[in-house]
């Protein structure tokens, strides 16, 4: 009877990971994805509703400060224009915080046997979907509290959460790469994610910003991934000014580190098992 081998050839040559042998390693990803699932609230008393206290707490501080201290304008009431905009935020914020250590937590795993490093991130981007879809509900129960509707851009929401999702990923390919190799950046990411919510139209139109920016600042500012799929999203849902021609610049920011990424991840990865 014969039996299939694995060959592992060291000498060829790939300029980005093997997507094939990630799609066939599937099971080790489902189950990688469960136990984090499983862990992530495992022995605390309240459980899950750690994930509802979080953002919550959040968007009520942002909305005392932009809503009432600072009286930023916006067209729906400031509360569902925030939620709105942590909603793919809070997404972004778990997979970059938890993508860029998750190496360096598996390392017993990555010393021990093979398997494809980039599996690893990639699981920590879908148990990031339940941070989202809690948020998501609590901006459905508020629009029907000040009965908001949706506008007939709303099917364009999917596109910007794509891209939302993309970025949150790309960006955490990189940083779990990164601190394998660098081990400062697991004090760095935690300092990078409480500027980002600043530096993101979350609490604030883009166009805030803009106003109060010199034309090439504005540009810089949308070199933040998260601005364009923010201020994106948020039209889609309650509509307002439409995204600018700047939004792209974003979006292009989102491809640009995510083949960069991949091809970082790809030339390091054999050699993450010696630095962990």
């Amino acid at each position: 009877m014969h039996t299939p081998h694995k060959i592992i050839d060291a000498d060829h040559k790939r300029i980005f990971p093997d997507f094939k042998e990630i799609f066939r390693y599937r099971d080790l990803f489902i189950t990688l994805t469960w136990r984090d699932f499983r862990v992530r609230y495992a022995q605390t008393t309240i459980g899950l509703l750690w994930a509802l206290i979080q953002p919550v707490i959040t968007l009520l501080i942002l909305n005392l400060v932009f809503g009432r201290f600072v009286g930023v304008k916006t067209g729906v009431p400031h509360i569902l224009f925030t939620i709105a905009g942590m909603s793919t935020w809070t997404y972004f914020s778990y997979v970059m915080s938890n993508a860029g250590s998750s190496i360096i937590a598996a390392q017993g795993m990555v010393k021990k046997i093979y398997f494809p490093r980039l599996i690893i991130p990639l699981s920590k981007a879908v148990v990031g979907l339940i941070d989202f879809g809690i948020s998501i509900l609590i901006m459905i129960i508020l629009m029907f509290w000040y009965d908001v509707t949706p506008t007939a851009n709303v099917w364009l929401a999917p596109l910007f959460v794509l891209m939302g999702m993309l970025a949150a990923l790309s960006v955490g390919i990189w940083l779990s790469a990164l601190t394998v190799r660098f081990r400062d950046f697991q004090h760095i990411v935690p300092f990078m994610v409480q500027i980002g919510l600043y530096l993101t139209p979350i609490a604030y139109p883009a166009e805030f910003a803009s106003k109060h920016l010199p034309k090439w600042a504005s540009t810089i500012y949308y070199l933040n991934p998260m601005a364009g799929v923010v201020q994106g999203f948020r039209w889609s849902i309650f509509g307002g000014e439409a995204p600018g021609n700047l939004m792209f610049v974003s979006f292009g920011m989102v491809f640009f580190i995510l083949f960069t990424g991949l091809l970082y991840f790809h030339k390091v990865e054999d050699e993450m098992a010696d630095y962990v």
